[in-house]
């Protein structure tokens, strides 16, 4: 492990860290990313259940983000099982990258370590995917309690503070979704880290580059707006 491997992990980290803020709930930058956009339409979509009695449309709505992250929650299992067993085969995965022209020489301890950093991303989104499944699960069981559409009117503040709960726990599933998301794509960065840390740091930049692109000046977020 060289300076510039440090270094490189560190950059890694940084922007994965930093983007994560520029694009959470609270707006830190002057445009608003796609998230945040998003978080003001999935309140707009609960507060307009209070006004229809068949909510099979919202129901539908939670099941399938629900599915959707039950899938990724499931992807990340088979990818933290193919880290391990590439954990467990350093010898000779190492054999085969030596053969490679741009293959940096490295020890095997180095490489293990990758491997393992490797194995902790996907771990990490794992534990946001399987997390944020069970908020969609506690969201659907709250928005079981929002009242008719005959007795909103009867205690609105009580009314309020039930679709507050749903809200809250709609955006807080998504937060944790994105995470999850947001690790299985910067895990194709760290790929690069095995074959050289100018790579990782190449990958980074790439990959954070699109991300800040589909977040702020993508087409998806002109349709919001």
């Amino acid at each position: 492990m060289t300076a510039l491997d440090f270094f490189a992990l560190f950059l890694f980290i940084t922007l994965w860290v930093g983007f994560g803020l520029v694009t959470g709930e609270k707006q830190i930058v002057g445009r608003r990313s796609l998230t945040q956009l998003m978080n003001g339409h999935r309140t707009a979509w609960l507060r307009n259940s209070l006004k229809r009695d068949w909510k099979m449309i919202d129901t539908q709505i939670i099941s399938g983000l629900q599915n959707g992250t039950g899938f990724f929650a499931s992807a990340s299992i088979f990818a933290l099982g193919g880290s391990f067993a590439l954990l467990h085969s350093a010898d000779q995965v190492r054999s085969i990258y030596a053969n490679l022209p741009v293959f940096f020489q490295e020890g095997q301890s180095a490489f293990e370590l990758k491997a393992m950093g490797l194995t902790v991303i996907f771990a990490y989104a794992f534990f946001k995917f399987g997390w944020s499944y069970r908020l969609f699960n506690y969201c659907s069981i709250l928005f079981g309690t929002l009242p008719m559409t005959d007795r909103v009117a009867e205690d609105p503040d009580l009314t309020e503070q039930q679709i507050q709960r749903v809200i809250r726990m709609n955006i807080l599933a998504g937060k944790h979704f994105n995470a999850g998301l947001r690790a299985i794509f910067l895990s194709i960065g760290y790929i690069g880290w095995f074959v050289s840390p100018l790579l990782l740091m190449a990958n980074t930049v790439f990959i954070i580059g699109v991300l800040v692109h589909r977040q702020f000046f993508s087409q998806a977020r002109e349709a919001l707006l």
